[in-house]
């Protein structure tokens, strides 16, 4: 069974539903320092290999190393901290993906990815057990800047190091993961994954670089969809189709609009049900007035995509990119 998302068309729920689904996406509610995010760079020399997503040689972490996070706070590493807490599943995802989960010392409640993360301490879901934290005496948190930004505060307060992250972008995942590679002293292995990402987007680009782009819906929770600004919304564009959404970042819809729109795909994202339930996104998509008139809908043409590998900004992104290029051309993508 998927992970449960529970869901009121509420902002503070909207909350704790982005760090649901987006959490380790590294939550898009808002952009805490976007600009210093865009320069989330390792600034010792040495280790920018790695965090630049152009890369393709990984030169050996030199410490002391200083970085600077989304936050713009600039942090200096003495040596590759040796325990570590993830209060995202991105985050989680990416340290097992560069060969640090043995520093993985406690997790976020929603971490369910890889299977080795269930053996971690727990430390909280959006509301972060900042007791549990400390108890664990990381040398390094990870987070996100926009969902755990409570958490982040409290934990700097107590002379915690957090590294904060909040990519907008399908680079700027693959430049976090650098980054993160960097601090940890497994550039090789980070530069693998970066590659790997690099990889699946060429191969989507290649084969749907000539074919026509559909107008797509995507709905990533009942009756909320995600515009410009935000990384799905360049998966959708990476993936050979058209976004509708005609705002910015993630917000509720109106359903009117979206008949107006007519798009020809509708993309939605798995939730998890119990035995014999339908997916809530969509049931509502199918009991919406005029809805039934929609290119997508008479022809068929909704899709569910995988959850976690598409809303978690880590290494999976890539695979999620690949399953939205497979539903939009099927033909051409393999």
């Amino acid at each position: 069974m998927k992970r449960t998302i529970g869901f009121r068309l509420t902002m503070l729920l909207v909350a704790a539903m982005l760090l649901a689904v987006l959490a380790a996406c590294g939550g898009k509610a808002e952009n805490n320092g976007s600009a210093a995010n865009d320069n989330a760079a390792v600034e010792n020399n040495a280790a920018s290999g790695a965090g630049n997503a152009g890369g393709e040689t990984a030169a050996a972490p030199i410490y002391p190393l200083t970085v600077t996070d989304a936050t713009g706070t600039q942090i200096t590493f003495e040596k590759a901290p040796e325990k570590v807490v993830t209060l995202v599943p991105s985050e989680t995802e990416i340290m097992f993906a560069i060969g640090a989960g043995d520093a993985v010392v406690g997790v976020d409640d929603n971490s369910n990815y890889p299977e080795e993360a269930a053996a971690k301490a727990k430390v909280g879901g959006m509301e972060a057990n900042i007791e549990a934290i400390v108890a664990l005496k990381p040398d390094l948190v990870l987070a996100s800047s926009s969902m755990n930004a409570p958490a982040i505060e409290k934990l700097r307060g107590l002379n915690l190091t957090v590294l904060a992250t909040d990519p907008k972008t399908y680079d700027e995942v693959m430049n976090k993961i650098g980054q993160i590679g960097a601090i940890m002293n497994k550039t090789d292995k980070a530069l693998e994954v970066v590659n790997h990402m690099k990889d699946v987007r060429q191969q989507v680009i290649d084969a749907v670089q000539d074919a026509p782009k559909p107008k797509v819906y995507l709905e990533f929770s009942p009756g909320w969809t995600v515009g410009k600004g935000e990384f799905l919304d360049e998966i959708i564009t990476l993936a050979g189709g058209a976004n509708i959404a005609d705002q910015s970042s993630w917000y509720e819809i109106d359903p009117e609009k979206v008949i107006e729109q007519n798009p020809d795909v509708i993309v939605y994202a798995s939730l998890s049900v119990k035995e014999g339930e339908k997916n809530p996104i969509l049931d509502a998509i199918e009991k919406r007035p005029g809805w039934e008139a929609i290119a997508a809908i008479q022809n068929k043409k909704l899709y569910e995509v995988e959850q976690d590998p598409l809303v978690r900004v880590g290494p999976r992104l890539a695979e999620g990119l690949l399953e939205v290029a497979k539903k939009l051309h099927p033909d051409l993508v393999k």
